[in-house]
């Protein structure tokens, strides 16, 4: 407490006594021995409301027990009910809950997981994809100033995210292994290799790798069938040393358009599970390839970076010209990128009349660009400056989703005042420093039939880079580019309604269909009523579905979909537009692939994070260690916190109830 509010508190005391004294003994003749009892009443109560006003700040310490955290992570996903033992994992984890000597040694928690960590207010098993490794990674976070340990209740297959096994945690882990252990005999397609797209008359590669498990050696029929008709067989033998097979089939595309195929291997004797015996797959046949070329006056990471994201759609291929543009053929490509334009672009650029990407950044000289008349122009100095990105959900000339442009990494341009002078749209403003401006970082320009974009700023690898850490993939920011670089290569017209969705959907999952509308001003539509009409090709059923508006898009959610074929138009009501698709929901669940528990993972997985590896009839071991294991012990800290004097409700309660006692005593004694 600071030294002025002991003074004023030492004041307010004796303001109390001469208030007091004044009433009760400044020119009184008489003084009973009533009232000096009146004279501490009056005085302590004058103190104490005095005391409220002041409202000094109380500095209160106090003594914390932390237990440590005994976290049970359930495996929630649909491989548990398969191996047929959802009541076990729910009993055990009912029982540590429980368990009394665990809860005064522990606090603990409970989660479940299935693509992610959730609260586990109840378990279901109906998750279908398991990312152990995530989940982890999750608690460890969550948990990052506890100590404690993991209860992992699982069977230890993971169909999605990176390797658990070798996953670093601070937390000792105790996987709890539930499914069948004993190891069968069998033969599946573990992983199957097929390009997206492919060209009319071309032939496209179909990679299989088949693997068995067993001792026998094992003669099977691989085959590769579409419309129930085989287009490729193979016999393949197997055994216990040779247990992996690469087969390769080289398939024709007859016709274009979307074709659905599946792949499968026959049975063998004595296997337990045939549902990972076939996989599906698709594959869209194109008539034309987008070819680009990027020209540059001097090498750069980027280069590379954006070749690598376009041609991840096998229908495009890019080509790299650096300084020396002669023998370009503006006829033999659909799109330019221009990387940091100087005067080596000058004749290239002066007889373009393709559609381009303009790319600026620290070696960019601005005075030639500027001349140009492109419709921006900038009054660039040599210091350069570092420009972040801040997405514009209002952007309207394609449909992109915000991919975390905001976290990405800044670009890199020469520091001045960047002005419009043609009308633009804005995907991107540039953010300094953490503050956003009115300035664009990456726009799109519209010039009689050329369509072209600008980016202003190097370093977009960074970009690359960081959406592959942050998803663990690049596809989110392959795909933005190829956004970006499919609208400014087509000269189409644009469509006013257009519709995203997948060829292929497994079973048992949300089928997301999403639409994106445009009024006759080619501005976004959110009055009006989008439906769709999908129609299964076997059976003829057909259902209807309402779209639902969300933020700039119209989506279809549709659960529960039979595996098969299936149609669907999205239509808008009291307008004559519609768009048609098809696509497949397969019989393919990734949960049901599996024979047994992966034991010889979560045993890796225990040593490595110095836990022990259980099974489920091993209850008592586990809580004998847990409970004497001394690492896992109650820690004491003490914590200081300021409260204000005016929040003890009980001084102002005491006040009034010395003043009321001093009414009732001076009542009593005549002296009112």
């Amino acid at each position: 407490m600071q030294t002025i509010t002991l003074v004023y508190i030492l004041l307010a005391l004796l303001l109390g006594i001469f208030v007091a004294f004044f009433q009760y003994f400044f020119k009184v003749k008489r003084k009973p021995k009533i009232t000096v009892i009146l004279f501490t009443l009056k005085a302590l109560s004058v103190f104490l409301l005095l005391i409220l006003l002041l409202n000094p700040k109380i500095t209160v310490k106090s003594i914390v027990n932390k237990k440590p955290v005994l976290t049970v992570l359930s495996d929630n996903s649909s491989s548990i009910s398969f191996f047929n033992e959802s009541q076990n994992m729910k009993g055990f984890s009912e029982r540590v809950v429980n368990d009394s000597d665990l809860k005064n040694k522990f606090d603990i928690k409970t989660y479940s997981f299935g693509n992610g960590l959730v609260f586990n207010d109840s378990l279901k098993f109906s998750e279908k994809q398991t990312n152990i490794s995530k989940s982890l990674n999750e608690t460890n976070e969550l948990l990052k100033d506890n100590l404690g340990a993991v209860v992992l209740l699982t069977d230890g297959n993971q169909t999605i995210g990176n390797d658990y096994e070798f996953l670093n945690s601070k937390l000792n882990i105790y996987p709890v292994v539930f499914g069948d252990t004993t190891v069968y005999q069998d033969i599946q397609i573990s992983q199957l290799n097929v390009n997206r797209y492919s060209y009319l008359k071309n032939k496209f590669p179909v990679e299989a790798l088949i693997h068995y498990k067993g001792k026998k050696e094992v003669s099977v029929r691989y085959s590769i069938a579409t419309k129930r008709r085989n287009v490729f067989t193979q016999n393949i033998k197997l055994s216990a040393k040779n247990n992996t097979k690469t087969v390769v089939a080289n398939l024709e595309s007859n016709e274009v358009g979307t074709h659905f195929y599946t792949a499968s291997v026959s049975q063998i004797e004595g296997e337990k599970n045939t549902k990972n015996n076939r996989k599906s797959f698709s594959i869209e046949v194109i008539d034309e390839q987008q070819k680009g070329a990027i020209l540059a006056s001097s090498l750069h990471p980027d280069l590379g970076a954006i070749k690598r994201a376009l041609e991840s759609n096998k229908n495009r291929s890019v080509d790299i010209f650096v300084r020396d543009f002669s023998k370009i053929k503006s006829i033999d490509y659909q799109f330019f990128i221009l990387f940091q334009p100087n005067s080596y672009f000058n004749t290239f650029l002066s007889d373009l009349k393709s559609n381009f990407l303009i790319i600026t950044g620290e070696s960019t000289d601005w005075n030639y660009l500027n001349s140009k008349k492109l419709g921006f122009q900038k009054n660039a100095i040599s210091q350069s400056e570092n420009y972040e990105a801040s997405f514009n959900d209002k952007f309207l000339t394609f449909q992109q989703k915000n991919i975390g442009f905001n976290q990405f990494p800044p670009l890199q341009d020469k520091f001045g005042k960047l002005s419009l002078n043609k009308e633009a749209q804005t995907l991107l403003f540039q953010k300094v420093t953490g503050v956003k401006s009115d300035e664009p970082l990456l726009a799109t320009f519209e010039n009689n039939e050329i369509k072209y974009a600008a980016l202003f700023g190097e370093g977009i690898w960074k970009w690359r880079v960081n959406s592959y850490v942050r998803n663990e993939s690049f596809e989110d920011f392959d795909a933005f580019l190829g956004s970006l670089i499919q609208y400014i290569s087509s000269n189409k017209k644009r469509n006013r309604l257009e519709v995203t969705y997948k060829k292929l959907y497994p079973a048992n999952t949300s089928i997301n269909i999403s639409a994106f509308y445009l009024d006759n001003n080619y501005l976004f539509d959110s009055r009006a009523s989008l439906w769709l009409s999908l129609t299964n090709k076997e059976t003829k059923e057909e259902r209807k579905y309402p779209l639902s508006l969300k933020s700039n898009s119209y989506v279809a959610v549709l659960e529960d979909i039979l595996p098969g074929e299936y149609e669907f138009k999205v239509s808008v009501d009291n307008q004559s537009i519609s768009r048609r698709g098809v696509f497949r929901v397969t019989d393919y669940e990734v949960e049901e692939q599996f024979t047994n528990a992966n034991v010889n993972k979560l045993e890796k997985l225990a040593l490595r994070s110095k836990g022990s590896l259980f099974f489920n009839s091993d209850y008592e071991s586990l809580k004998n260690q847990l409970i004497n294991n001394k690492n896992y012990y109650t820690s004491q800290s003490s914590s200081e916190t300021q409260q204000n004097l005016i929040d003890w409700k009980w001084i102002l309660f005491l006040a009034i109830a010395l003043l009321t006692l001093e009414w009732f005593i001076r009542k009593y004694y005549g002296k009112i």
